[in-house]
């Protein structure tokens, strides 16, 4: 998506036991002047708040300005209107969110099929 430069200095997974959590950060510019923390969640449940909540915790310890919350499920309304009232900038990614980020950046995907669909060209019927 553009940041940190090339894909290898574009950011770093870090996420393991006692991660303070967070699981990886992006640096958002070439020179890495500064940091994205992110979170990452494969649930099949819904995240609430408290979930959230835990990640802004993990930023405060960081001393983070932003964040990006990713999971494959789905955000209850009181987790994302949480996020949007902090002073840290938090960005929620749902699956379907991500599913077509992935799709926008042909990340994790491939290309099955390519159609082409035509048209009559009136131009070429048309008596000179």
């Amino acid at each position: 998506m553009g940041y940190g430069g090339s894909i290898q200095d574009a950011g770093q997974a870090i996420g393991k036991s006692g991660d303070g959590g967070i699981d990886g950060i992006i640096k958002e510019d070439k020179l890495g002047l500064d940091v994205i923390y992110i979170q990452a969640k494969r649930w099949e449940g819904v995240i609430g708040r408290p979930e959230v909540q835990k990640f802004v915790g993990a930023l405060a310890g960081q001393r983070a300005k932003k964040g990006v919350f990713i999971t494959t499920s789905h955000f209850t309304r009181e987790a994302t209107e949480y996020a949007a009232q902090m002073d840290t900038k938090i960005v929620l990614i749902d699956g379907e969110k991500l599913s077509q980020l992935m799709i926008d950046h042909n990340l994790g995907v491939s290309v099955q099929n390519i159609y082409e669909i035509k048209k009559i060209d009136s131009d070429y019927f048309e008596e000179e």
